[in-house]
């Protein structure tokens, strides 16, 4: 969660992003693949079924391997979102709404993010160049 108050709330330097993304999201992800490695195959479940998911996620160390996954995955995505965002000149304001529906629900940040930009693009086409 600190990585993502950094993310909304500091000023965004190269330095700043490549800890988060490069730092943070690979130790996440090496904690995530060491959990998996650990404990995936040592327990019943898989991913075919919700009740097969369910199993695998009555496992402790798999439930904290998949909110793990769900903490590195959405962190590099918001951290993606604002290199491209700062890369637009989006103002920091409306970046922190999206950034904040990424952190707590992921792919519907997402889906704002691309809504924003697309609403971006198409208005940069509509300014006549003089």
């Amino acid at each position: 969660m600190a990585g993502w108050a950094a993310l909304i709330l500091l000023p965004r330097r190269p330095f700043l992003l490549l800890v988060l993304r490069q730092g943070v999201v690979l130790l996440l992800s090496l904690f995530y693949a060491g959990l998996i490695l650990a404990y995936f195959f040592t327990v019943p479940g898989g991913f075919g079924s919700l009740a097969e998911l369910r199993q695998l996620f009555a496992s402790e160390p798999l439930l904290l391997a998949g909110w793990v996954h769900y903490l590195a995955f959405d962190l590099f995505v918001g951290g993606w979102i604002a290199a491209r965002a700062d890369a637009l000149g989006v103002s920091r304001l409306v970046q922190a709404p999206i950034l904040l529906a990424t952190f707590l629900f992921g792919p519907i940040g997402l889906v704002l993010w691309w809504g924003a930009a697309s609403g971006l693009a198409m208005r940069a086409r509509r300014v006549p160049t003089c």
